[in-house]
């Protein structure tokens, strides 16, 4: 697959040449020479390193030589949290962003980064650890929006709150124990949280919400699908914006 890069040289050679990286995995024990080089220049570039036992990584590369070590390359440069901000003021109106809390599931992502495309979205934040970053499914899900929605990847999601807050905005977490959509005012220089597919936005992220905000439900199933969650409290962001 293309989000795949395996081997010392080639894993080593595209930090160096600053190829966006989402994370890299290490065989367990025996770490050593130029392993134990990657594993610093990684860490001096923010990247994620985790230990996995060979196994797996003869598995992910289906038998070819990877000597160790497997990088999973993102297909599409991240922006920054300032990029998305500058754009959104580029075009004179209040920024809208959506946070995603450790989203795990790639078709998950990819539909959010595809929705919020088609409503107008300024950008998407994900953190460093415990998220699909932007990888070959996340792309092909979102239809193509990967290349005109700008994702950011943020090591802290509740220190980047902080930061949003500092530029003006606020911060909804979506959750089944917030006030209505309908009665939350979702207009100027919004930040909307979700969390993830099982545990929903995390206890310190949550605390740094402004306000918390719920989808009326009708039915006996009492919870969304996250990227159908985030879809409809979009929308209903977007009405109420163009109102």
């Amino acid at each position: 697959m293309e989000d795949k890069i395996f081997g010392r040289n080639p894993v080593l050679e595209a930090i160096k040449n600053g190829r966006e990286i989402d994370k890299i995995m290490i065989k367990k024990g025996g770490v050593e020479g130029s392993l134990n080089v990657i594993i610093k220049k990684a860490k001096e570039k923010g990247i994620v390193v985790t230990e996995v036992e060979k196994q797996k990584l003869d598995a992910l590369c289906e038998g070819e030589n990877h000597q160790g070590v497997v990088a999973f390359a993102a297909i599409h440069k991240y922006s920054t949290v300032k990029e998305i901000i500058e754009g959104a003021r580029a075009k004179n109106h209040s920024p809208f962003v959506i946070i995603c809390d450790k989203i795990t599931d790639p078709h998950n992502l990819g539909s959010i980064i595809r929705t919020a495309n088609c409503a107008g979205v300024d950008g998407i934040i994900i953190p460093k650890r415990n998220s699909v970053g932007l990888n070959m499914i996340v792309a092909k899900t979102s239809a193509g929006a990967v290349e005109y929605t700008p994702v950011a990847k943020v090591t802290n999601i509740a220190n980047t709150i902080d930061e949003l807050k500092k530029e003006g905005f606020w911060i909804a977490g979506a959750d089944m124990g917030g006030e209505s959509m309908y009665k939350t005012d979702l207009k100027g220089s919004l930040g909307l949280v979700i969390g993830s597919e099982g545990e929903g936005i995390s206890r310190l992220v949550k605390e740094k919400c402004d306000f918390i905000v719920n989808i009326p439900m009708s039915g006996e199933i009492n919870s969304l699908n996250a990227s159908v969650a985030a879809g409809i409290l979009m929308y209903e962001a977007l009405r109420q914006r163009n109102s």
